[in-house]
């Protein structure tokens, strides 16, 4: 909920200080002057600079800076006078600064507190214009409606590094001083100042200017981490959840998700990936399911491309490397079921993981699978093959009978056999022998495959914060889903975890782009088979009905099917069949 800030006088009176009669007497001789002359950009944010002043103006913020920048004790001791807020006179303002801002001021251990308005970004600390503060000034103005929150610092770091971060003075407290001797010698001390004595800075921090702290120093911490300073990427994830904070929805829940993963790579706490309960992975899947179009998107234009290959066919035989609950298969088979001259005999071969407890559940699939075709009338036969790679499959396993007609079905799992040596080379030789008809796969469209650790990290970062947009607009557009929302977004955040902080075998989401998917499949003997117009038509709709959302992009590449959120695609399907050579 955003917040009204009412205008502030520009002198705070605290303890052991008083007001400014300078400064508010130049204000309201400001007052008196009329708006004649006044420069009209910066008088639409409630700043008041005569056209004329401006050079002024701007000679008086070089000073400014210069006096900040060579003030060895930082700017402490201005808290034990007057501090101004959202001041409309500048060139008033500018002066009390440097009239206050003296070498001869001693040390304070007050605490103070800072408008962000009147400290300039780190990336753009040396660029003092008067056209800079009129773009930073909007949350002066009374109209601003940016929320604002108030922050404790708690870090014992130099904070200067951080991209972004307007909310510290560049000079620590903290810093080493030279100082010589009466003999001449250099000697090396702390400063006066001591951080124990004295308490910590609270930061008024703006939201939407906290946000594009948030995402520097998330990459700020990645980068720490590609070049192995474990230090420092400690220190600027403590800082992360600082700002964390400020943020509301999406944006605050994926900088949590990745915060947690950087933790995890920053002291090597990283989960394997057989440690995970499969079988709570799948709740997770059935909400994300529940919320979100991207599996409903998955599973319909896998199914269309399944059914045109399947057409005229008596016997088909469809291979499921990725069964979960079976939740892609009723609808084919409803169908099936309708097509004209009667159902074909369907014989489905279902591939899952072991399960923790022991328990049978791709039987439970199947036996639900079963109940299901008897009602519509369609003859079902089920084979279920528990094993813990699809590398561990062989063509003799699959049992490919003659005159059957043969369907292989990928959803989100190839991208994990790019961990092991040789699996997908493995598993494409498995489904050659096979001669399936169609091979459709769906997969996200990403890449976090790359070698560089900080590549991954940054394209990560931001589909992932994609996704969580498009979660939170589902959650926006069906109110009784939040707690699918939630379980969607830990499902998400298990990607997160494993992109991030896991390497080696244990980094299984190895998601890889269209174009890299389609290399992989042509250099394995396969051809693209167009998904065609009907099915991008029927997805569209598909969609419209579902999602309630405009975000929501449905794009065709290539005669593949591509689904996004607003620009940027998030998952493709694509189909595919032997070629000719590797046929005959």
């Amino acid at each position: 909920m955003k917040r009204e800030h009412p205008e502030t006088p520009s002198t705070v009176e605290e303890e052991g200080g008083g007001s400014s009669p300078k400064c508010m007497k130049s204000m309201w001789d400001d007052d008196d002057d009329g708006d004649g002359g006044m420069d009209e950009l910066l008088a639409v944010l409630g700043y008041k600079v005569k056209s004329s002043h401006m050079t002024d103006v701007a000679q008086k913020m070089e000073q400014l800076e210069m006096a900040m920048g060579n003030t060895e004790d930082g700017i402490s001791h201005l808290s034990s006078d007057t501090v101004h807020y959202n001041p409309s006179d500048i060139s008033g303002w500018l002066e009390s600064m440097l009239s206050v801002l003296t070498p001869e001021q001693t040390n304070s251990t007050s605490s103070m507190i800072i408008n962000n308005n009147h400290v300039p970004l780190v990336s753009d600390q040396h660029s003092f214009s008067p056209s800079s503060i009129a773009s930073r000034s909007s949350s002066t103005n009374p109209f601003h409606q940016n929320q604002l929150q108030i922050f404790e610092d708690k870090s014992e770091y130099d904070l200067r590094l951080i991209p972004g971060i307007a909310a510290y003075n560049h000079n620590n407290n903290n810093k080493r001083s030279k100082h010589h001797d009466g003999g001449g010698a250099r000697v090396s001390s702390r400063s006066v100042n001591s951080a124990a004595a004295a308490p910590r800075p609270l930061v008024l921090v703006d939201s939407q200017e906290a946000g594009v702290r948030l995402v520097h120093t998330l990459m700020a911490c990645a980068e720490a981490l590609h070049n192995d300073n474990l230090k420092l990427a400690d220190t600027f994830l403590k800082q992360i959840g600082q700002l964390a904070v400020s943020q509301a929805g999406a944006m605050r829940r994926v900088a949590t998700y990745f915060a947690e993963a950087l933790a995890r790579r920053i002291y090597k706490i990283c989960p394997h990936p057989s440690s995970i309960d499969s079988s709570y992975s799948d709740v997770l899947l059935m909400h994300f399911y529940e919320t979100c179009p991207y599996l409903k998107f998955a599973h319909f234009t896998a199914n269309q491309a399944i059914l045109e290959a399947f057409a005229g066919a008596d016997r088909v035989h469809l291979i499921d490397f990725s069964i979960k609950q079976g939740l892609q298969w009723p609808p084919l088979m409803q169908y099936l079921a309708l097509r004209p001259g009667g159902p074909p005999a369907f014989r489905l071969t279902a591939i899952g993981p072991p399960q923790p407890d022991n328990t049978d559940a791709l039987q439970q699939v199947g036996w639900k699978l079963a109940q299901f075709a008897k009602t519509i009338g369609v003859e079902f036969h089920y084979r279920g093959f528990v094993c813990e790679s699809l590398a561990d499959l062989t063509a003799t396993m699959l049992d490919i009978k003659a005159g059957e007609t043969v369907a292989v079905n990928s959803v989100f799992e190839l991208h994990r056999l790019l961990a092991r040596p040789s699996a997908i080379e493995k598993v494409m030789n498995t489904i050659r022998e096979v001669k399936p008809r169609i091979v459709t796969v769906v997969e996200q469209e990403a890449n976090h495959n790359g070698p560089v650790f900080l590549d991954r990290f940054n394209e990560a970062l931001y589909y992932y914060s994609a996704m969580f947009d498009s979660l939170e607009d589902c959650g926006l557009t069906q109110p009784s889903s939040q707690q699918d929302v939630l379980m969607s977004e830990m499902y998400l955040g298990r990607q997160i975890c494993n992109v991030v902080a896991c390497e080696g075998e244990e980094r299984v989401e190895r998601h890889e782009s269209l174009v890299q998917w389609r290399g992989r499949m042509e250099s394995a003997g396969f051809d693209p088979v167009h998904l065609g117009s009907n099915a991008f038509k029927q997805a569209s709709m598909l969609l419209a009905v579902f999602a309630g959302s405009d975000g929501y992009r449905v794009e065709e590449n290539g005669g593949c099917l591509m689904l996004g959120w607003h620009t940027r695609p998030l998952i493709a399907t694509s189909a595919w069949r032997l070629a000719s050579a590797t046929a005959n």
